[in-house]
């Protein structure tokens, strides 16, 4: 377990929205057990907190920082603090992201722009400040989270999610051709349905029980089950390790198969 000895790795959303794994936290976990330094960056400083307490107190070395990630002057700041505790930055680690419900003809210019500047922007904005450490390293890697819902419809009225998230596929396919001569790859990743705590706020409102909504969910993948946060932090360990080294612009669904139904 030293897929990544000595990389640091900086990873924004790093935090868990209530208790249990979501998907930044468990990749910021999991980047450390396999030999990371960790910078775990989070809008919320506790919640960065928390994920640093678990990395340190099984043998490994994390910064918790707060930041916005619509806020390049944060991220600036984030960055900077990576640079002068580690040196470097391996791993750029973009797991922010926000959904609000409306259709096309429902949803408001307001909560338009604030996804598409949240899911979209931000992630421009993190990879605008790390891609000239990357360029001086002559190395890097970054993994983008995005959604099944940037390639399908997934059965819950979020256009502006989708928009954002289709954004964000092609953004990093063209990061990865820009960038790939220069030792930085940049790969996405597409998580399907995720039995994560983001679910119990945004989409259990409709369904009945949460008894009902994990049944539902549960049988629409065609392996019967959905997914937990360990599925996508495992990707992300592959993708940012050397066993990917060949690997760029790719986006790998993890979703037991969803995206090979209609």
């Amino acid at each position: 377990m030293a897929r990544l000895q000595d990389k640091v790795a900086l990873v924004f959303g790093a935090g868990s929205i209530s208790e249990g794994w979501g998907n930044g936290k468990a990749a910021a976990v999991a980047y450390a057990r396999e030999g990371a330094k960790v910078i775990a960056v989070d809008r919320d400083f506790s919640a960065a907190e928390l994920t640093a307490q678990v990395i340190a107190e099984e043998g490994g070395e994390a910064l918790p920082l707060a930041a916005d990630v619509t806020d390049s002057k944060q991220i600036g700041q984030a960055v900077d603090r990576a640079v002068e505790r580690f040196g470097r930055i391996d791993i750029l680690h973009n797991n922010v992201g926000i959904n609000l419900p409306g259709g096309a003809a429902e949803a408001s210019e307001e909560s338009w722009h604030q996804v598409l500047n949240v899911n979209l922007t931000g992630t421009f904005l993190t990879c605008k400040a790390v891609l000239p450490i990357m360029e001086k390293q002559g190395a890097g890697a970054i993994i983008n989270i995005s959604s099944l819902a940037a390639i399908r419809y997934t059965g819950y009225p979020y256009i502006s999610y989708y928009a954002s998230k289709a954004g964000v596929n092609h953004f990093t396919r063209a990061l990865a051709v820009e960038y790939a001569s220069r030792g930085i790859r940049a790969n996405t990743i597409m998580p399907g349905l995720m039995d994560t705590p983001h679910i119990y706020q945004q989409v259990s409102g409709y369904h009945g029980s949460v008894e009902e909504m994990r049944a539902k969910r549960d049988a629409i993948p065609p392996m019967k089950r959905q997914g937990t946060a360990w599925d996508i932090a495992w990707a992300s360990v592959f993708l940012a390790s050397d066993e990917a080294r060949y690997i760029t612009g790719i986006e790998l669904p993890v979703d037991g198969g969803l995206h090979c139904t209609a």
